[in-house]
């Protein structure tokens, strides 16, 4: 452990200006799941896409039902050490953009400011109607109203997710916006595009960075991985923090397979 910390310290002292980018193995101490296990592949039923949740009533009733479910252990979740170290990182002028591909906003709880949320917030619904926004805690309440006898039980996924039996999810009522519009969580579904506003700005970051570091993330989708290949074409120093494969392990000068809460809280303290 001690030889690793030297070597991360090392790496982000060389920077002057360093962007990290995180993925769900960050967060995986806090009590959330992750998608994938260490060699890349699914440990879970692959999330909804987006098509899927627009395509029938019946779609997006299972999606709520399950989230309805495991919504309230998600929001429960407390920033670790893995959160708490960047944002001292931020604090101390060592750490200059945080991009997370995660939507829990434990990075903003645990007080980062320079924080690109790639994927969205999962504690914010729109309208795809009339794009107003509430928070999940209101359509939370909401659903509890219009579920008041409801008694499904499940399994607790990522993201808030859950597994639920069929006839629980059946007799669950969705909620709608004022405007009878549909309502969806402000994240980016699978088979969605990322804004191109938070792209551009992550890329941004990462054209100015002299270093980019990886956390807690396997890079297994495109939005994220471009991030690193658009560092190694630019010559600039890649180091990854987590166990398990990578997408971009070829493209770094630094890999460490250590827990992100237990290296990067060795490494602040």
């Amino acid at each position: 452990m001690l030889e690793d910390v030297h070597n991360l310290r090392d790496f982000i002292n060389r920077s002057r200006y360093l962007v990290v980018l995180t993925g769900a193995g960050c967060s995986t101490e806090s009590g959330i799941p992750d998608y994938r296990g260490p060699s890349g592949a699914w440990k879970h039923r692959k999330p909804m896409h987006l098509g899927e949740f627009l395509r029938s009533d019946a779609n997006r009733r299972r999606y709520w039902a399950r989230s309805y479910y495991g919504w309230p252990r998600f929001a429960s979740a407390r920033p670790n050490a893995a959160h708490d170290a960047l944002a001292k990182l931020e604090n101390e002028g060592r750490l200059a953009t945080l991009i997370t591909q995660n939507v829990d906003g434990l990075h903003s709880t645990a007080g980062s400011r320079s924080v690109i949320d790639l994927h969205g917030r999962l504690d914010r619904v729109v309208c795809l109607a009339c794009a107003k926004t509430i928070s999940r805690d209101e359509l939370q309440r909401r659903f509890a109203e219009l579920n008041s006898e409801w008694d499904g039980h499940g399994i607790v996924a990522p993201d808030g997710d859950a597994e639920i039996a069929q006839e629980s999810i059946d007799r669950f009522a969705v909620a709608s916006c004022e405007c009878e519009g549909i309502l969806k969580p402000d994240i980016v579904f699978f088979g969605e595009n990322v804004p191109r506003d938070r792209v551009a700005d992550s890329m941004r970051a990462v054209e100015q960075s002299d270093a980019l570091l990886v956390v807690g993330s396997s890079l297994a989708v495109w939005s994220g991985y471009r991030f690193a290949r658009a560092a190694a074409e630019r010559g600039v120093p890649i180091g990854i923090v987590n166990v398990g494969w990578t997408r971009a392990d070829e493209l770094a000068s630094l890999k460490i397979e250590r827990s992100c809460g237990d290296l990067l809280g060795s490494l602040v303290s």
